[in-house]
């Protein structure tokens, strides 16, 4: 069924039962997690949506988890043993979490069996092929699939298997499903056949994250709001599993006084760097406090319960998933300029 005919369902086919009768499936109390990835040190983007993060979940009693999605192998290799600094740092502003340190590496067996029970097939389109085939991006710069490859036939599949291996898609079964931010207010977003598991073999993002967060009983999920086009994907794919979707908090994104946003491309430093640079961590922990429209303190659980943190009243209705910055007063659903 070509992706343009399909049409939201309220009601979910399909639905697994991974959620309710795998072993690891009894998730603890509520939590909110940071799960960075291992590739390049934390910048002070990322920082903010950790502190962030970890003062949402502290303030409303929740555990606060760590972790590590480490499953691109090639590039964490390339990064060395960058995950230790990320701990360190989060430790150095104050940041503390239950329990021990995930990886996402040490859990492919958990998404094998996730995606056992998906309605799937297998895809052999190209990155190249997919933006050909679609005429305009949709949110963030995001394009959604075309569904090339579903209606293939076995025969079809068997020959294009002789020249490339398949990416693992979803067969989905609606159009947009419908997903909740703390700030932004209920809103609906496009879902197409997104990928479970890469040509290489490699769990995709999508399905590890949703699995992960299922499994640790994380109802809270703050990040920032660049991710906030993938949450409807996510959130229809924790449904099939079993699991509710968590409420999402999209944090603002950091840009440099020049304007360019602050990432891991563009080599933004991170927090050693910048304390061997001689700017002091409570500098820094000042600045964060005030992008994020708080009281500047030096230890961080002086910030718990703080007014700041509550965002405006977001919009009642439902209304189409955008992931354009919020105006209104300065909280974490801001974005910041750094300005140390």
């Amino acid at each position: 069924m070509p992706i343009a005919s399909r049409q939201f369902l309220p009601t979910l086919p399909l639905v697994t039962d991974f959620a309710a009768t795998h072993p690891l499936a009894q998730p603890p109390a509520a939590a909110g997690r940071f799960a960075p990835s291992p590739t390049s040190a934390l910048h002070l983007g990322n920082l903010r949506t950790a502190l962030a993060a970890w003062l949402l979940a502290r303030s409303s009693r929740r555990r606060f988890v760590v972790r590590i999605e480490d499953l691109d192998q090639a590039r964490v290799a390339a990064a060395g043993n960058i995950a230790s600094t990320q701990l360190r740092d989060l430790e150095t502003l104050g940041i503390d979490w239950d329990g021990p340190v995930v990886r996402q590496s040490q859990r492919l067996d958990l998404y094998a069996d996730a995606i056992a029970g998906l309605d799937t097939y297998p895809c052999f389109c190209t990155r190249k092929e997919i933006a050909s085939a679609v005429s305009a991006p949709n949110e963030a710069d995001w394009r959604p699939y075309p569904g090339t490859c579903r209606t293939l036939t076995t025969s079809q599949r068997a020959q294009r298997a002789t020249t490339r291996s398949p990416a693992i898609r979803l067969a989905s079964h609606v159009d947009c499903y419908h997903v909740t931010d703390m700030a932004r207010g209920q809103c609906r977003g496009r879902v197409d056949d997104l990928v479970l598991i890469r040509n290489d073999g490699t769990p995709a993002y999508n399905l590890a994250v949703v699995v992960d967060d299922g499994l640790q009983g994380v109802d809270q999920v703050v990040r920032a709001r660049d991710l906030w086009s993938s949450a409807p994907r996510q959130s229809y794919v924790a449904a099939l599993l079993g699991f509710d979707a968590p409420t999402y908090a999209h944090t603002g994104l950091v840009s440099a006084p020049g304007g360019q946003r602050l990432s891991k491309s563009a080599g933004a430093a991170g927090l050693t760097d910048l304390m061997a640079a001689g700017i002091e961590r409570n500098r820094i922990m000042a600045w964060l406090c005030r992008s994020l429209g708080l009281p500047e303190v030096s230890d961080p659980h002086d910030l718990i319960g703080a007014a700041g943190l509550t965002p405006p009243c977001p919009p009642t209705l439902t209304r189409p998933l955008d992931p354009a910055r919020l105006d209104g007063p300065l909280g974490w659903w801001s974005d910041a300029v750094l300005s140390l």
